[in-house]
C-alpha cells in the first residue's frame, strides 16, 4: 500500500479568478457541495423529462483514472455521461469544457467550476499545453475526464472527425478510454435551440479501450482517435 502523503493543492498559489479557469483547480468544500446538489437534480431531471436509459451500466468506471468519450450533439451530453457515475467519484471527475463557451464570464465560470466541476480547454494555440497539463494530472492524481473529441457540437446530427486531444491524454499510458454513444440528445437540444425538449435519451456504454502501445506523438494520437471513433460508430449502428 502506498504511504499517505500530504501535499499542497495544485491551485494554492492562484488568485480566486485564476483558480476558476485553471486546469489545476481542485474542488473545495463549496464546489463539492454545489456539485453534489447539481448532479442529484440532474439525475432526477434526466429520468423524468428525458426518460433516460443506460445500456451497459456494468461497464461504468468504478475508479480513476479514466476518460469517458462520446459523440457530441448537445449541451445535454456532459450531463448524461456524468450523471450515472458513482457519487464517490464525483469530486474527481472533470468534464473538459470549451473555455470560450463555459468560462467566458465570471458568472459562467462560477457555474462551470462549482456545479459542473468542469475544467477549461482553450481551443487555440494554447490548447496543446493545456492537454499536457491534463495528461499529467490524469495519472498523478488520479482523476477522470469527460471528453467530446469532436471539439464542438454537430450541426447536422452526424458525428464529425475527432481532434487529437484524446490521444494526447492517453497514448502510451494505461488509462482506459470508455467509449459511449448517446442517442436522442440532438433531437432534444440541438445547437441553436434555447431550451431542451422532452425527448428520450439513451446512453450506451462500451468496453474500455487501452492504448499503452501507442506512441505519444501525432501518429499515436491519431491512432487513438481513429480506434475510439470507429468503436462509437459501431455502437451507433448496433
Amino acid at each position: 500500500m502506498d504511504s499517505w502523503q500530504l501535499r499542497p493543492a495544485r491551485d494554492l498559489a492562484l488568485a480566486p479568478g485564476q483558480r476558476l479557469t485553471s486546469t489545476r483547480r481542485e474542488p473545495a468544500w463549496l464546489s463539492t457541495l454545489s456539485n453534489t446538489c447539481w448532479w442529484t437534480l440532474m439525475r432526477a431531471y434526466l429520468r423524468i423529462v428525458h426518460r433516460f436509459v443506460i445500456l451497459g451500466r456494468d461497464r461504468l468506471p468504478q475508479d480513476a483514472p479514466f476518460v469517458m468519450v462520446a459523440n457530441h450533439s448537445s449541451h445535454l451530453d456532459a450531463i448524461a455521461l456524468c450523471a450515472p457515475l458513482p457519487l464517490r467519484l464525483r469530486a474527481r471527475v472533470f468534464p473538459l469544457a470549451a473555455a470560450d463557451t463555459f468560462f467566458q464570464t465570471p458568472r459562467a465560470s462560477l457555474f462551470a467550476a462549482h456545479a459542473l466541476n468542469a475544467l477549461p480547454v482553450f481551443r487555440d494555440s494554447g490548447g496543446k499545453h493545456a492537454f499536457d497539463d491534463l495528461r499529467e494530472r490524469l495519472t498523478a492524481e488520479p482523476c477522470g475526464y469527460i471528453l467530446f473529441p469532436e471539439g464542438t457540437r454537430t450541426r447536422t446530427g452526424e458525428m464529425t472527425t475527432f481532434k487529437p486531444g484524446l490521444g494526447v491524454l492517453v497514448a502510451g499510458t494505461s488509462v482506459p478510454v470508455i467509449p459511449c454513444h448517446l442517442e436522442g440528445a440532438f433531437a432534444a437540444w440541438p445547437a441553436g435551440q434555447r431550451i431542451p425538449r422532452p425527448r428520450r435519451l439513451r446512453l450506451t456504454i462500451g468496453e474500455a479501450l487501452h492504448f499503452e502501445d501507442q506512441p505519444h506523438d501525432l501518429d499515436g494520437w491519431r491512432a487513438v482517435c481513429a480506434a475510439t471513433r470507429a468503436q462509437i460508430v459501431r455502437m451507433a449502428g448496433s
